[in-house]
């Protein structure tokens, strides 16, 4: 293994406390509007230029915002397309909530768009919600900082994910929709060719595709009736009784942490002794990615931007969406030690290294020696997490079926056998203790993530649990995951799973919540 130079060294450790050590920012203050920009940059990744867009705050990518300070931002799209950005694990106004037409349309080039609301402290993100947007890098951290963070002795170290491809999304798209993405799991890349263009339209996908072998009585081609049991179907190896799971369906150019891969990897300049506070944000379009802190004890304190009870490992799974929060004590030694993030079911892998000061550097390989496993399919590390501050209990006033199917071929992917457009909404009243079961009943997982709204995962697979606080929860092939949620602000507010191709293709539909009688 090379070891890193010493100029990449210092210009990746002033990189770090630019970016990743997040000191407190100049924008503090709770009067002014911080402004964000939509705009294209370009990255070296793997020695070759990649123009990509990004969203840019006064100390670089992203926002981090103080205890008490309210999300006060003027968005300018300085690209040459219409955007929208999504405020992933805040609770705006629904007028706010950045979704393209619902209500606000996309802001136009040039355009300056105001937000004005409470902050909700935690690790979050923000990103385009037109997913060929978000595939081409329009993502960044949102983090709040508590008065306890604020208090805390401890450094924060951000580590931002992303899968990436020199190809057009729209591109990327057509391969994966035409079976050709060359993805890991058995029974992938086979069959019939799609209507490749569905694949490329966005949010409005689907739109005059024959969807009759799709309709309200089968799920991803099985008949309602003849579904098998929910529990026990996983097998070794990715088998699930007779049937081959899915686990990636594109193979990327690239795998980035903080816009980064091992080639050149970011170094975190670290005290020796010192905690971590380590935020990682899976910004990933269709890449699930096990964060392993190696030789440094480390526990998980919080997903989605909350708190749980402690769990002590090495090896923490993360969906696309979500986010975890992991503190790492460092021994009292000089040292470096990386933190590195595998891609489910493959050799891939990025990450970033932790570093004392003048401590030997080496290279990593992008490519692990072995493949890593597929993530959580028994819901093992979902059923260990537990909730600090658990929703109250009451009684529950509406409960809703979601039955998640579709399939890699073609590649159609539906809530309750239909896609976006031809969806039945959800319905809540405002104020209703609300409990939303995830049946899914296709051959990939699906992060299934909801606007406006905190919830308590509940159910694992039949098992009451009084799991995690989320916005963004895995559901894994042929399992059935059930949250519960108060409904919010009367509006509609978008359900979808959190795999941009799925997306693209049509898996959302909305919670309506109406006015409360």
């Amino acid at each position: 293994m090379n070891t890193l130079s010493r100029r990449g060294f210092l210009a990746a450790s002033a990189a770090a406390i630019a970016a990743a050590q997040m000191p407190r920012l100049a924008f503090a203050q709770t009067d002014s509007p911080v402004t964000l920009s939509a705009a294209t940059r370009t990255l070296d990744i793997n020695g070759r230029a990649a123009t990509v867009f990004g969203l840019a705050g006064p100390g670089g990518q992203g926002l981090v915002l103080d205890p008490g300070q309210m999300f006060r931002v003027d968005l300018k799209n300085d690209l040459d397309v219409a955007t929208i950005i999504h405020w992933h694990g805040q609770i705006p106004p629904n007028a706010q909530d950045g979704v393209p037409d619902m209500p606000m349309p996309l802001l136009a080039p040039g355009e300056t768009r105001s937000y004005d609301f409470d902050a909700r402290p935690g690790t979050h993100w923000m990103h385009s919600h037109v997913p060929t947007q978000e595939m081409q890098l329009l993502a960044a951290p949102l983090i709040v900082r508590s008065a306890e963070d604020v208090a805390a002795d401890r450094q924060d170290v951000v580590m931002f994910l992303h899968d990436f491809s020199f190809k057009a999304p729209e591109e990327v798209l057509a391969e994966i929709s035409g079976g050709h993405g060359g993805g890991h799991g058995a029974g992938h890349g086979a069959g019939a060719e799609p209507d490749q263009g569905a694949a490329m339209g966005g949010m409005g996908a689907m739109q005059g595709m024959d969807h009759g072998a799709m309709g309200h009585g089968a799920i991803g081609g099985m008949p309602m009736g003849n579904m098998p049991g929910m529990s026990g179907m996983m097998g070794m190896g990715g088998q699930m009784g007779d049937m081959a799971m899915d686990l990636n369906d594109y193979d990327w150019d690239a795998y980035l942490a903080n816009d980064r891969t091992l080639s050149d990897p970011e170094v975190v300049q670290v005290e020796r002794g010192g905690r971590i506070r380590l935020r990682v944000i899976n910004a990933a379009a269709a890449t699930v990615f096990w964060i392993e802190t190696g030789g440094a004890e480390a526990r998980l304190v919080a997903v989605d931007g909350h708190a749980v009870q402690p769990l002590a490992g090495t090896r923490f799974g993360l969906a696309m969406g979500q986010r975890m929060d992991i503190e790492i004590d460092l021994p009292n030694e000089g040292g470096a030690w990386p933190i590195l993030a595998l891609r489910e079911g493959a050799r891939e892998r990025t990450g970033l290294i932790l570093a004392t000061q003048g401590a030997d550097v080496r290279r990593l390989d992008a490519m692990a020696e072995t493949e890593a496993p597929a993530f959580d399919t028994d819901l093992a590390q979902e059923s260990r997490l537990i909730a600090r501050d658990a929703l109250p209990d009451r009684p529950v006033d509406r409960s809703q079926m979601l039955m998640l199917g579709g399939s890699m071929k073609p590649y159609v992917w539906t809530i309750n056998g239909a896609v976006w457009g031809q969806h039945q909404p959800i319905t809540a009243r405002r104020g209703e203790r609300v409990v939303l079961s995830f049946h899914n009943m296709s051959m990939m997982a699906h992060p299934m993530h909801l606007h406006g709204h905190v919830f308590q995962v509940v159910g694992l697979n039949g098992r009451r649990v009084a799991g995690a606080l989320r916005d963004t929860v895995h559901v894994p092939p042929m399992s059935m995951v059930d949250v519960a949620l108060d409904a919010g602000e009367a509006a509609r507010w978008m359900l979808h799973c959190h795999h941009m191709p799925h997306l693209a293709t049509g898996m959302m539909t909305e919670l309506a919540v109406t006015a409360s009688v």
